[in-house]
C-alpha cells in the first residue's frame, strides 16, 4: 500500500509539471513540443543507441570478423588481433563524433540549425546500411566505415539539436526543451540493451539488424522535420529575413504579442559588431568571452572524465561480485538503462523550477560520492561481504546523478553563454573536447584500472568534486535569462563594458491581429 501511495505521489507530481508547463506564460505548445521530439528521436537518441549497441553481440562479431578473415583472406587471425579490430569497431564511432563536431560550425551557418539535421540523415542511411549489409557482403571493414560514418552524424546533432531547441525555445522553457534531447540519449541506450537481450535481438544471427537499427528513428525524422520553420534566430541575426522570422515564430507560439521577442532578438543583432559566425581561433581569442569558454571547457571535460563512461567497464564485474548470477547480469544492465530514464525525466520536469546550477552542483557532488563509496566498497568487501552490494548502489548512483544533470546541461548552458556570432564555434569547441575526452577515457581506462585497481575511481571523484566547485564560484544562474542578459553578467566577470548598441538594423514589429506585422520605424 506504502509502495502504491508513493507511485501515485511522483505521477501527480510528473502531471504537476507537465501541466504548469502547458499553463506557463509562454507556452509549450505543440509544435515545440513535436520539434523537440523529431529533433531528438531522430539524433539524440541514435547517439545513445550506438553507445550501448554493440555490447550485447561483441562474441558474435568477432566470431564474424574471425570467419570472414578465415575464408576470404586465408589467414587465421589471433585473439589478440581480434580484441584489437573488435575495440577500433567501438572506438571508431568516437573518432567520427569528433570529425563531426569540426564540421558543426560550418554547416549551421550555411544551411541553418534544422538544415543541418536533415542534411546529416544521409549519413545515417550510408552507415545503417553498410553495417546491415556487412554480413551479407561477408565484410568486416563495412561494420567498422557504418561505425564511423553513424559517429560523424551523431558529432554533428550532438551539438546541433540543443542549439537548435535552444534558439526556439522562450526563454521560460529553454531548460526544459534542452534537457529533452539528454531524455532521448538515455533512451536510446535503454532500447540498445532491451533489444539486446538474448531473448529479442541478441543472437548470432540477428546482430547485423540490431546495428542496423538506427534507419527507422532516422526516417522518421525525415519525413517529419522538415515541415517545421527553422531557428528564428538563425533566420533574423543571420539571414535577415524577417519575414520568415515572423512565420516561425507564428508556428512556435501560442496566438499573442511576440513583438518582445523580436525586438530581444534585434537588440542583440544591434549589439554584434558582426554578423558573421566567428572562427574557434577567434573565439578562443576573444578576451570578452574567455570565462564562456572556460566553462564550457571544464563542464565538457568533467562531464566525460566523471566516471561515467568509465563505470560500465567496471559494471558487469562489480555486478558478479555481488552475487549476481551472470545470466541474469544482462538483466541488471537493463535495470540501470531504466534509472537513466527516470533521472533524466525527473531532471527535465525540474530544471525550469530549481535552475541549471543546482542540477549541476548536486549531480557532480553526489557522483563524487559514489566514485569513493565504490573505493571503499571494493577494499572492504573481502572482510565485509555486504560491501558488494554497497558497490551496486554506488554504480546506479554515479548513472542517476549523472543523468539527473550533468548529462544535459553542459548542451544547454553551451547554447546559453554565447550570442548568436559566438554559438557555433562554442559548441564546435564544446563538441571537440566532449569526443576527444571520451575516446581518452575509453582508451586509458584499462590502464589505469591495472595500475591503481579501485583507487581510480578516486581520481574521478576529485574531477567531480572540482566540477562543482568550479559551478558554484564561476558559473551564475541562466534560468530565465535572455541571450543577451547572460552575456552582460559574463561581461561584468571579464571586466568587459557594456557594449551599446549600433543601429545595425531599423526594423520594428508593428501589432496587427495580436501577432504583429512588419513595419519600418525609424530609430529614434
Amino acid at each position: 500500500m506504502l509502495e502504491n501511495a508513493q507511485c501515485r505521489s511522483q505521477w501527480v507530481c510528473f502531471c504537476s509539471s507537465f501541466a504548469s508547463l502547458l499553463s506557463s506564460p509562454q507556452h509549450l505548445t505543440w509544435s515545440l513540443l513535436a520539434v523537440a521530439f523529431l529533433a531528438s528521436f531522430g539524433s539524440s537518441m541514435l547517439y545513445g543507441f550506438n553507445l550501448a549497441v554493440v555490447n550485447s553481440p561483441a562474441e558474435y562479431i568477432k566470431a564474424f570478423y574471425n570467419e570472414t578473415l578465415t575464408k576470404r583472406h586465408h589467414w587465421i587471425p589471433d585473439e589478440h588481433f581480434l580484441t584489437i579490430l573488435y575495440s577500433l569497431t567501438v572506438s571508431i564511432f568516437a573518432i567520427g563524433g569528433m570529425t563531426g563536431a569540426l564540421l558543426v560550425g560550418k554547416l549551421v551557418t550555411k544551411y541553418g540549425r534544422k538544415g543541418t539535421l536533415v542534411r546529416s540523415t544521409v549519413l545515417v542511411f550510408i552507415g545503417g546500411s553498410l553495417m546491415g549489409f556487412s554480413r551479407w557482403f561477408r565484410n568486416p571493414f563495412m561494420v567498422i566505415a557504418g561505425r564511423y560514418i553513424t559517429g560523424v552524424h551523431s558529432g554533428i546533432s550532438l551539438s546541433v539539436v540543443p542549439m537548435y531547441l535552444g534558439e526556439i525555445a522562450p526563454k521560460n522553457l529553454r531548460g526544459f526543451l534542452g534537457l529533452v534531447p539528454s531524455i532521448h540519449i538515455c533512451l536510446g541506450v535503454f532500447s540498445a540493451q532491451v533489444l539486446g537481450l538474448s531473448e529479442l535481438l541478441g543472437k548470432e544471427e540477428h546482430w547485423p539488424l540490431l546495428l542496423s537499427l538506427i534507419l527507422f528513428p532516422t526516417l522518421v525524422q525525415l519525413m517529419l522535420l522538415p515541415w517545421f520553420p527553422e531557428s528564428p534566430r538563425y533566420l533574423l541575426i543571420e539571414k535577415g529575413n524577417v519575414h520568415a522570422t515572423v512565420s516561425a515564430l507564428k508556428c512556435f507560439r501560442k496566438k499573442g504579442n511576440i513583438q518582445a521577442e523580436v525586438e530581444e532578438m534585434q537588440e542583440e543583432q544591434r549589439s554584434l559588431s558582426s554578423f558573421k559566425t566567428l572562427s574557434v581561433r577567434r573565439l578562443l581569442m576573444d578576451r570578452s568571452v574567455r570565462w564562456q569558454v572556460l566553462t564550457i571547457v571544464v563542464v565538457n571535460i568533467g562531464m566525460q572524465l566523471s566516471g561515467i563512461d568509465a563505470i560500465w567497464f567496471y559494471t558487469n564485474e562489480i555486478f558478479k561480485n555481488a552475487g549476481i548470477p551472470e545470466p541474469h547480469i544482462q538483466y541488471t544492465t537493463v535495470g540501470t538503462g531504466a534509472v537513466e530514464v527516470l533521472a533524466g525525466m525527473l531532471g527535465c520536469f525540474t530544471i525550469e523550477r530549481v535552475g541549471r546550477r543546482p542540477l549541476i552542483i548536486g549531480g557532480f557532488l553526489f557522483m563524487g560520492l559514489c566514485c569513493a563509496g565504490i573505493t571503499v566498497s571494493v577494499l572492504l568487501q573481502a572482510q565485509f561481504p555486504f560491501m558488494s552490494y554497497i558497490s551496486v548502489g554506488c554504480v546506479v548512483g554515479i548513472i542517476a546523478g549523472f543523468c539527473i544533470g550533468p548529462a544535459g546541461v553542459p548542451f544547454l548552458i553551451t547554447a546559453e553563454l554565447f550570442k548568436q556570432s559566438h554559438r557555433p564555434s562554442a559548441y564546435t569547441v564544446a563538441g571537440c573536447l566532449n569526443w576527444l575526452s571520451n575516446f581518452t577515457i575509453g582508451f586509458v581506462f584499462p590502464f589505469l584500472e591495472d595500475a591503481t585497481g579501485p583507487y581510480c575511481y578516486l581520481i574521478f571523484c576529485a574531477i567531480c568534486w572540482g566540477v562543482a566547485a568550479y559551478t558554484i564560484w564561476v558559473i551564475p544562474e541562466t534560468k530565465n535569462k535572455t541571450f543577451l542578459e547572460i552575456s552582460q553578467m559574463f561581461a561584468t566577470k571579464s571586466s568587459v563594458q557594456k557594449e551599446e548598441p549600433t543601429p545595425n538594423s531599423h526594423l520594428k514589429l508593428a501589432l496587427m491581429n495580436g501577432y504583429g506585422s512588419l513595419g519600418l520605424h525609424d530609430e529614434k
